[in-house]
């Protein structure tokens, strides 16, 4: 289609049961117009073409297994209804141009980008480049397109901004030049190379699959090379998906997150072993007095919480299949207060006067105690986001409260959403 055709299809709802689903039926208007926006957007950037169409990736919200995936454990995550939107125009040059809302222009010459460049590390450009040459490495098509970014996944708040536009690069060349044939998990494991090799940044692979996959996925990375990635049908209609940000300053906390998987690692290594999963709780309960010369008492309580953690996703998995959200939630609340405890990444001993993520948990558990609700450390932790499931009747007055500590607009009401990254139209 062209931009004028596109346009028309919009508007006389070719996409509207995927927007439903997507965005849910109250926000239908309000994203048709956010659709058309970027479509003039568009437009205006690169003139009326033919190919165009209009590509979606989810962010993504971890549900259960903090600081387990670095140290091969396992995860519960979800995709969720704030997402990364583009427009694109397939071209027949040798490069890509990418215009993202509040950022300049990419232009990436993938035929001379081809391999990683440690001056481009860091950048998005650096990120473009590793999808295409991830996509030729197996065996898949490329080719040169012009595309619009806009996104509402806030950078920083623990939902996946960066995957979800990792994996918007390879939705558009999936359905661009492979005939839509590369799955979404395939997509968030270049992603994870492009990240890794190109990017220069050794993440795991939980957020590109989260984002891509659609719907709620529990994965097992014991496996590094391939892990379990299994989607899980649970219906979750009568909760909201409330993510709080309570702000806090991220600049000097990357001791404070390094220092959890090295941790981790350490215990590991007593065994001879470079990650806990590849050892027993019982091996470590065994080896407390040894383990507790060689190592701080923080990293040993690091481990435990691994493994219990890993235990208790595996429960929530199962709880999730049978539907029983009962037992999820107070696993969810378990693995919150593990965190708090024993994994300690809600707030860093640097500044102990900053305490966003406790105070927002006290008030969380104040106000949610004796509801079928719950509440926990969201994502990496020591500032940023706490996260809780709550039913409908209680989201306005839990936002209201949370908006009332941390300013207009911290807490965020999402929905999981069915679908991670496809083309709309």
């Amino acid at each position: 289609m062209n931009i004028s055709e596109l346009i028309q299809e919009l508007k006389n709802g070719a996409a509207d049961q995927t927007l439903v689903e997507l965005y849910g039926a109250e926000n239908l208007a309000t994203q048709k117009e956010r659709y058309l926006a970027a479509i003039r957007e568009f437009e205006k950037l690169y003139g009326d073409r033919e190919n165009v169409g209009i590509y979606s990736v989810s962010g993504r919200s971890e549900l259960s297994g903090n600081h387990t995936d670095h140290n091969h454990g396992c995860v519960i995550a979800a995709s969720i209804d704030l997402d990364i939107l583009a427009v694109a125009a397939k071209t027949n040059e040798n490069r890509i141009r990418l215009k993202s809302e509040g950022f300049g222009e990419d232009t990436v010459d993938f035929a001379s980008f081809s391999v990683p460049d440690e001056t481009k590390f860091g950048t998005s450009a650096s990120l473009i480049a590793g999808m295409c040459q991830g996509f030729l490495k197996e065996g898949h098509k490329i080719g040169g397109f012009v595309a619009y970014t806009t996104s509402n996944v806030l950078k920083g708040s623990g939902l996946s901004s960066s995957a979800a536009f990792e994996d918007m690069i390879g939705n558009i060349l999936n359905h661009t030049y492979n005939d839509g044939r590369v799955s979404n998990v395939e997509i968030a494991k270049l992603a994870q190379y492009a990240e890794n090799v190109f990017f220069g940044k050794p993440c795991g692979l939980m957020d590109q699959v989260a984002c891509a996959a659609g719907g709620i996925v529990a994965i097992d990375f014991a496996s590094e090379s391939a892990p379990v990635i299994e989607n899980i049908a649970a219906d979750m209609t009568d909760y909201k998906l409330c993510i709080v940000n309570t702000g806090g300053n991220h600049a000097d906390l990357t001791e404070d997150y390094a220092a959890i998987p090295a941790e981790m690692k350490a215990i590991a290594s007593h065994f001879g072993k470079p990650y806990l999963r590849e050892i027993e709780e019982k091996d470590v309960l065994a080896e407390l007095p040894a383990l507790r010369k060689g190592f701080c008492d923080r990293a040993i309580l690091r481990a435990l919480h691994f493994f219990a953690e890993n235990r208790r996703v595996a429960e929530q998995k199962q709880a999730l299949l049978r539907g029983d959200l009962d037992c999820f939630l107070e696993k969810v609340i378990e693995s919150g207060r593990s965190s708090f405890c024993y994994l300690q990444n809600v707030y860093t001993t640097k500044n102990v006067r900053e305490q966003g993520l406790s105070l927002a948990l006290c008030l969380a558990e104040g106000y949610l105690s004796g509801k079928k609700a719950a509440w926990r450390v969201h994502g990496g932790g020591f500032a940023g986001t706490v996260q809780s499931f709550i039913r409908q009747e209680d989201v306005e007055g839990y936002r209201a409260l949370m908006d009332a500590a941390f300013g207009e607009g911290a807490c965020i009401v999402l929905r999981i959403r069915p679908h991670g990254a496809l083309r709309v139209l």
